[in-house]
């Protein structure tokens, strides 16, 4: 992977020469309309706004991304900025475009992000996660996918799925999740419980009950936190359905859920398959053709693969990434099929460009040499994971 290849350089620069000062100003003073766009509404992103970065506003930044949805070195850089902004691009602007077109009345579009690591799939995520919130779809948003199989908060033996596994407090992390995108939507929409929902002898959620119910219960009761999903979920298939709601699937790592195993261990030891974990059948659920009136988006991440074969790989290949080769397995690939590929590449000239003048904008990097952007356009590989860390700080 680049990550590997690309050393962690910090780059230092001397003071400006006086023979330089006239032929840096345009590059140290940046016009901000070069590589900041005023448009906030996301569907009028367009192909002239690509490479361009527009802020998320904070509050609804809090409400969507509060819990998950931006990858960990991007949320240092919101705190050190003070701000969230996302640049717009191709592949974003692309399924935009899709949804767009879409015919509603036909079985769910399914949409694979696929590239490189560090190329912008989550962050490309992001910004469709946007999308959905301000065109008031009902989010239903996995953060990753591999917090799940590798780093599960706590394990319960299923209570309604014999040799199974619960995962309570993720579960109830997610519901907290799903209430924070989609409570004042849903209260507005007024969905309801379709049939009676029966935890204990005296624990019932009855039909007609708001669908809120469902989630409140299952974040406040963690044990019935999986249960209480896979519920929420089958709700909102027909409710989709029905035309009563449309709804946005977005899920980061899809393809964690068809890895040979997982991280977490039964009380015999042994290693849990994906499918043994109750949470993986109601996002596989979600994630079939066979419901309307909605949209699926999923990722497909090379850094899921842990227990992958490497030894298959040449040494020397350059790994492709062709939609296949990237859905390391058939199951994976069956279960999207049909689906509309979207590559996600680095910057090209012009995004670069951008994201050096936003840095230089934010005061995060100080350019006094003729050769500072070849140097870490070469560093970097044009990477936009690697041309972060290499002007992270210290």
């Amino acid at each position: 992977m680049i990550r590997h290849m690309v050393p962690q350089a910090r780059l230092f620069y001397s003071a400006i020469p006086a023979s330089s000062t006239a032929t840096l100003a345009t590059k140290t003073n940046p016009k901000l309309d070069e590589f900041r766009t005023t448009e906030q509404t996301v569907a009028n992103h367009k192909r002239t706004t690509i490479g361009r970065f527009y802020t998320i506003p904070t509050d609804v930044r809090k409400r969507i991304f509060s819990h998950g949805g931006l990858p960990k070195s991007f949320e240092k850089q919101v705190k050190t900025f003070n701000e969230c902004s996302l640049m717009v691009r191709q592949p974003a602007v692309e399924i935009i475009e899709y949804i767009k077109r879409t015919d509603f009345n036909r079985p769910v579009n399914r949409f694979v992000l696929y590239g490189e690591d560090g190329a912008g799939k989550s962050l490309t995520l992001a910004h469709l996660l946007h999308y959905g919130f301000q065109q008031q779809y009902v989010l239903i948003h996995v953060p990753w996918v591999p917090n799940w199989m590798k780093r599960a908060k706590e394990t319960a033996n299923s209570t309604t799925k014999e040799g199974a596994i619960d995962l309570p407090l993720d579960g109830a992390a997610w519901l907290l999740h799903f209430k924070s995108q989609n409570g004042p939507l849903l209260k507005e929409l007024g969905l309801q419980v379709s049939q009676d929902y029966v935890w204990t002898k005296r624990e019932i959620t009855p039909a007609g009950a708001p669908l809120m119910d469902l989630v409140e219960h299952g974040i406040n009761r963690a044990k019935f936190s999986c249960d209480a999903i896979a519920a929420l979920l089958h709700e909102l298939k027909q409710h989709s359905t029905a035309g009563r709601a449309r709804a946005m699937v977005l899920i980061d790592g899809f393809n964690a859920f068809f890895q040979p195993h997982t991280r977490l261990l039964t009380e015999s030891k042994a290693r849990v398959k994906p499918e043994q974990v109750t949470l993986t059948d109601p996002f596989l659920s979600i994630t079939r053709n066979d419901w309307n009136n909605g949209v699926c988006v999923v990722t497909i991440d090379q850094m899921v693969a842990e227990f992958k074969d490497k030894t298959k790989i040449p040494p020397d290949s350059t790994p492709s990434q062709p939609p296949l080769s990237a859905i390391d397995t058939r199951e994976c690939f069956e279960h999207l099929d049909p689906f509309v590929p979207v590559r996600v590449v680095g910057y090209d000239d012009a995004e670069y460009y951008s994201c050096i003048q936003y840095y230089l904008e934010r005061k995060w990097i100080q350019t006094t040499e003729s050769g500072f952007d070849d140097e870490l356009k070469m560093l970097s590989c044009q990477n936009p994971y690697q041309l972060m860390q290499l002007c992270a700080s210290l």
